[in-house]
Parts: structure tokens; sequence; C-alpha cells
């Protein structure tokens, strides 16, 4: 599904060398008929608004979104398990269905960076894509609302993921929530964060573990059994039962 890859470099960190594709991106989102017509003119707008700016400022505009505090990460696990030990598990679990599916990373992410596990769902059926992304439906809907919340135009790719995954989100429940929360991106929050014990996935902190949103900017970057990666569905969003074991 060819949307989901346009929408994962979207998604990832603006560089000189998407810029010099622009265009194409535009074409691709044009012919993709998952989504629908203004949804297509939201994301060729987001091309525009990303890459015919200043590559400095749209590269500033992004980190100050993605890459301050933890309610905007593109880590799924962050949102779902957060630092508890959990995670580490549902990391292992996550890299065994990339495996088992014959997905290589090949890039310095965590597997449940939302751009690449974009290109994993890219890469197989239309409908396990589909359920895919309907298995992460609440995350995606609590980010747009959060993003609509900061007047930012990058919550078009995750309305486009809903679509494509076919739920709809009761998104006036959670634009309220989005307006009430407190921000967790200004100084002194993310001082707060720094001065917390960090808790690694599973392990002690004296035998390494993978880092969390906060420590780290994410860098540019084949039906079998699905291995069990403890989702944790909120009731605010509806979806269509997928049949899905996840």
């Amino acid at each position: 599904m060819d949307i989901l890859k346009v929408i994962a470099r979207l998604m990832d960190y603006p560089t000189e060398g998407f810029r010099q594709h622009g265009e194409a991106l535009k074409e691709c989102i044009e012919e993709a008929k998952e989504i629908s017509p203004p949804m297509r003119s939201q994301l060729a707008a987001l091309v525009d608004h990303v890459y015919a700016r200043d590559l400095f400022d749209a590269q500033e505009h992004y980190g100050e979104l993605f890459d301050r505090g933890r309610s905007l990460s593109l880590l799924l696990f962050e949102h779902v398990h957060g630092e508890s030990r959990d995670r580490g598990q549902a990391m292992v679990d996550l890299m065994a269905l990339y495996e088992q599916n014959g997905f290589a990373i090949n890039v310095r992410e965590l597997p449940d960076y939302i751009p690449l596990y974009l290109e994993y769902l890219a890469q197989r059926p239309e409908m396990e894509a589909r359920e895919g992304l309907a298995d992460v439906s609440h995350i995606l809907a609590m980010l747009s609302a959060r993003l609509q919340e900061r007047k930012s135009q990058y919550h078009s790719l995750f309305d486009a993921l809903l679509m494509v995954a076919g739920v709809t989100a009761d998104m006036t429940d959670l634009l309220k929530t989005a307006a009430n929360e407190e921000r967790d991106d200004t100084m002194e929050a993310m001082d707060k964060i720094w001065e917390e014990e960090a808790i690694t996935f599973g392990m002690d902190n004296d035998q390494g573990g993978c880092p969390s949103a906060t420590q780290s900017r994410p860098s540019p970057s084949s039906k079998e059994q699905p291995v069990p990666m403890h989702w944790v569905h909120e009731a605010s969003v509806e979806a269509a039962p997928t049949g899905s074991n996840i």
C-alpha cells in the first residue's frame, strides 16, 4: 500500500533528500484511492508546508513537536507502556513479528517507531495492513487530537491513517482531552523528566536497554500468526472488528 510509504516519509524527520522528491510524493498522494479527495488535498498541502519552506525552519518545527516530551512521541509503546518493564517484552514481540514476516530493519530505529511500522504494513496484504492500523488506532487518534490542539498540519497524517484503517474516532472527546492535558514540552516539564531515574525495558540500568523518546530524536531513515503486541484500546475510538489476535 503505497500511501503508507508516503505517510511514513512525511512523518519522518525532514531532509533535503525528501524535499527533492516532493512532487513525486504529491503524485502518489493523488493516486491513493484509500483516502478521500479532501484528505489527499490535506496531505498534498502538508508536503508543501514541510518542503516549500526553509528546511531549517521545517526541521526546527518538527523537533519542537516530536522531540520534546512524550505526548507526541512517535514510538508506539511510549503511549502504551511508558517506561515500564512491559515495554521490553512488547518490543521483543514486535521484532519477532517483523522477522517472522521477512521484514529486515536496516536503520537505527526502535521497532515501534511509527514510520518504521508503516513501512512494515506497506509490505503486507491490504487487509492485514488495515488491521495493523486499526490495532493502534487509539494512539493515532490521540496524536491527531494533540497535534490539532497545537495547530499543526501534521495531524492530517494520523487522520489519513485512521481513514485507511476504516476507523471512526470520537474526535470531539479527544480534542477536549487534549485541550485539558498539561503540556509536557515546556522547559520545566522536560527538566522534570530528565531528573527522573531512567527505567529500561525489563533490564537493570547497568545492563543497557532501549532509550525513550525523550532521550534521543529518531534519525532520518511478505497471513502468518501474529505475535501478541500488548496493545491497550481506549473507549473513545470505535473500530470495526478486525479478527486480529494482536
